[in-house]
């Protein structure tokens, strides 16, 4: 090969790469788009078009070149319809073709395409060159069909591609701007070196290198259908990549110097392109996938910012309306103890019961109204806590004593098992009774029949206060979640007021004294333990 071949043949090269790569990037960004996959078929095309062209001009076989030009004009057709057809979807992602499209031109387009490989379009060679050149061919009635359905097609796309950019707007109008440089940057090296040169100068010299004329638009019609992933900096540095690996393999196509090792480069070239192609895709996956987590990230802090707004306006609702609440039912609960102390006269039989009633009823309501006052400090991080020595030994018995006539009520066993001596802690002690009041507390709730067991030991630093109960025991789905807000036992929700509270209180607790809180249980009927262990003084 001459240097002037190598040359044509290196930019050939290249701007066939360049048009797959592009052309495969557009694509795999979004393969469900009619745009995208338009793009990618039109730019496949237009690689094998330039490929077919720049052979017929440089083989020196006239049978293989006549039948090479009949390859280029049947691809000139299909290359012309797909330019029509990617201006008409252009930027859509679905279209619904009308019936005349899929009735007429579908086949008038085949049909010409077809047409161009018969001797109705080129009919004989007239004229080789003294290198075996085809200079001159005989044209037969089917030329005129080929150009009417080929110049048509291109000038349909022309005023279709002008009227939707008229329309357009905002950022639309920017990717038809792209458009409109690429089509005319096209037209303008076709019509410059493939008609004017060749039909006023006689210089056929740039009639093989249609595929370099063409890459302009293949360029910017990419850049305005793709623009966001063609920007992305690891698509870019992929693309860069299997571009300078596809330009280098094939400047060993261009170089090499017998037919064997032409084959072997080019398919060296052709693995290059494919794998790039591949890795171009799965880049794109991998920013696709970044891009959707970064958006689910973005709505997951909207939803967080929502849900935390509505946590702290429910918590000052509550912490509202347990105020507004509690000094009426301080007055009743004062009023009651008068009443049943006598100081306005002896009260007995149904009076006097109706009264106590009254009493726990309101004492129940003061409870409930402290947890939730309780409930508002620890979300707000205002939990006030006077840590002192104290010792758990005594707070603990003092607890199970406070609670032995409920426990004697059920006629349940109520057993405490202390450390011996003093077990010093650093705690206040009114929070901590609090704990441990709950647990025990709701240990002989949900206990029917047996014993609830209380026991201290020492772990180490540690001491661990265990409260055992031969209750109902608790469901596995449930273990997980008993130290939430508002988490109770379905079992028992009509049986044993409650908030669902109490436990997840008590976590927050027993965490701010540095320690932990947990429950065990084998399973219904048969059971539970809770526990919480604190470092010792």
């Amino acid at each position: 090969m001459t240097p002037l071949i190598n040359l044509d043949l290196f930019s050939v090269g290249v701007a066939a790469a360049a048009t797959g790569v592009l052309g495969f990037t557009v694509f795999l960004s979004d393969r469900k788009s009619i745009t995208h996959q338009t793009f990618l078929a039109f730019s496949l095309v237009t690689i094998v078009w330039g490929t077919i062209n720049y052979f017929s001009y440089n083989i020196t076989s006239p049978p293989a070149a006549f039948w090479l030009l009949k390859g280029v004009i049947f691809f000139a057709v299909v290359q012309a319809f797909f330019i029509f057809q990617l201006f008409y979807v252009f930027p859509k992602e679905r279209v619904t073709f009308p019936k005349a499209y899929v009735r007429y031109l579908l086949p008038l387009v085949g049909a010409t395409a077809l047409l161009t490989l018969t001797p109705f379009v080129f009919s004989r060679v007239l004229e080789v060159s003294s290198e075996g050149r085809i200079v001159r061919l005989e044209n037969a009635p089917g030329i005129l069909l080929f150009g009417a359905v080929s110049v048509g097609l291109v000038v349909a796309s022309v005023v279709l591609l002008v009227r939707k950019a008229l329309r357009s707007s905002g950022s639309e109008r920017v990717q038809f701007n792209y458009l409109i440089l690429g089509a005319f940057l096209m037209f303008a090296l076709i019509i410059a070196f493939n008609f004017i040169l060749p039909a006023f100068l006689e210089n056929v010299r740039f009639i093989p290198l249609g595929a370099v004329f063409t890459f302009p638009f293949v360029l910017f019609t990419s850049y305005a259908i793709a623009k966001h992933h063609l920007l992305h900096v690891k698509v870019v540095t992929t693309e860069i990549l299997t571009f300078i690996l596809a330009v280098v393999t094939f400047v060993e196509i261009v170089l090499a110097d017998s037919l064997t090792l032409i084959l072997f480069r080019s398919g060296v070239f052709l693995l290059v392109l494919i794998f790039g192609i591949l890795l171009i895709r799965s880049v794109l996956r991998e920013v696709e996938q970044r891009e959707k987590l970064e958006e689910l990230t973005k709505e997951l802090q909207v939803v967080n910012n929502q849900l935390g707004e509505l946590s702290r306006f429910k918590t000052q609702l509550l912490s509202l309306a347990s105020h507004q609440i509690k000094s009426p039912l301080a007055a009743i609960k004062g009023f009651v103890s008068i009443l049943l102390d006598g100081l306005y006269g002896s009260v007995e039989g149904q009076v006097r019961v109706t009264l106590e009633k009254v009493k726990r009823s309101t004492d129940n309501l003061v409870d409930l109204i402290n947890t939730l006052l309780d409930l508002r400090k620890v979300e707000e991080g205002k939990m006030d806590y006077h840590f002192e020595r104290a010792d758990l030994n005594k707070l603990v018995g003092d607890t199970v004593e406070d609670l032995r006539q409920l426990a004697e009520a059920k006629k349940l066993g109520l057993k405490l098992v202390p450390l011996a001596g003093e077990v010093w802690v650093q705690a206040d002690a009114q929070k901590l009774k609090q704990v441990a009041q709950n647990l025990i507390d709701n240990a002989i709730k949900y206990t029917p029949l047996g014993l609830v067991k209380v026991e201290l030991q020492k772990e180490g630093n540690y001491v661990v206060c265990s409260v055992t109960d031969s209750g109902l025991g608790i469901p596995s789905d449930l273990l997980p979640h008993l130290f939430e807000e508002f988490v109770r036992d379905e079992r028992v929700k009509a049986k044993v007021l409650g908030t669902g509270l109490g436990l997840y209180i008590a976590k927050k607790i027993v965490e701010a004294h540095g320690g932990t809180i947990w429950a065990k249980s084998e399973g219904e009927k048969r059971g539970s333990q809770f526990s919480f262990r604190l470092p010792l003084a």
